[in-house]
């Protein structure tokens, strides 16, 4: 990984002298890639990923994004326009109750013309599937379409790193399902870097790599097929492996299958028939 997009080097963080949530996290991240941060609650994955806009000032240690120094305050508009974050709750994004105005604001707050954000805002809707949306009601929508619209309002101001933290936790699996296709299609499409933080494993099967965090510490990273079928290092961490990982484990145990675990639907349809 020549390249990196995201390079941190000892970043340790404490909200208070007795109460430490980031102890020493190195990472580095190529441009496009689309990485995974799990852990329990209290882990410490959402405080690193506000680090990365600089929704939490560094403490200690160094962190680049996107060639930009974020301990450094006269580029912090710069780095919030390159890194947008999408967050759990979508209406805590809202700044306005009509989807197309909400999308354009965006690039309006960072200088664009109404034209512009107008035509930025499209571009983004039909990016995340939601073309012609433009006059609903952000409130009429599903969760799931809720989320979507917060993407697009992040995706028209260009950024090219995007951070989802726990987009899917309260939307149903069929909102889950879109915001995953959505993110996927982005991903191809406009090449941008992804990193989910998630409880999610199905999803977390997904990315490139994923990174494990425990008590503020970042303690493995790797492969999907790699992290995700080792049931001792993600129960060490308060996390269960997906289901099509347990249900290999279990088939394995009974002697029905053999060799490494599959670690998506996809993979077991195709392990299985082979």
């Amino acid at each position: 990984m020549d390249e990196k997009i995201v390079e941190a080097r000892g970043i340790c963080h404490a909200y208070a002298p007795r109460r430490t949530t980031l102890r020493d996290v190195s990472l580095a991240i190529a441009p496009g890639e689309l990485v995974a941060i799990v852990g329990e609650n209290g882990s410490g994955k959402t405080t690193l990923a506000r680090h990365l806009n600089a929704l939490i000032p560094l403490q200690e240690g160094e962190l680049m994004v996107a060639g930009l120094d974020a301990s450094d305050p006269n580029v912090l508009w710069d780095l919030r326009r390159v890194c947008g974050m999408v967050f759990q709750s979508p209406e805590n994004q809202f700044v306005s109750s009509v989807v197309g105005e909400d999308v354009a604001f965006g690039p309006l707050n960072f200088g664009a013309g109404e034209k512009d954000a107008r035509a930025a805002a499209s571009a983004a809707l039909s990016a995340v599937g939601l073309a012609g949306f433009e006059r609903r009601g952000v409130h009429a929508l599903s969760g799931g379409q809720q989320q979507r619209v917060a993407l697009a309002g992040v995706l028209a101001s260009g950024p090219r790193v995007i951070v989802l933290d726990e987009v899917t936790s309260m939307i149903d699996p069929r909102g889950r399902d879109e915001l995953v296709r959505a993110v996927l299609r982005v991903r191809e499409e406009l090449g941008s870097t992804v990193i989910m933080i998630t409880h999610d494993m199905e999803l977390a099967a997904r990315a490139d790599r994923v990174l494990v965090m425990r008590e503020g510490e970042l303690i493995a990273c790797g492969r999907p097929e790699e992290v995700l079928v080792d049931e001792g290092l993600l129960g060490r961490a308060g996390l269960e492996a997906p289901l099509v990982v347990r249900a290999w484990h279990e088939l394995e145990a009974a002697g029905a299958v053999s060799g490494p675990a599959p670690v998506t639907v996809e993979g077991l349809v195709s392990a299985l028939c082979a």
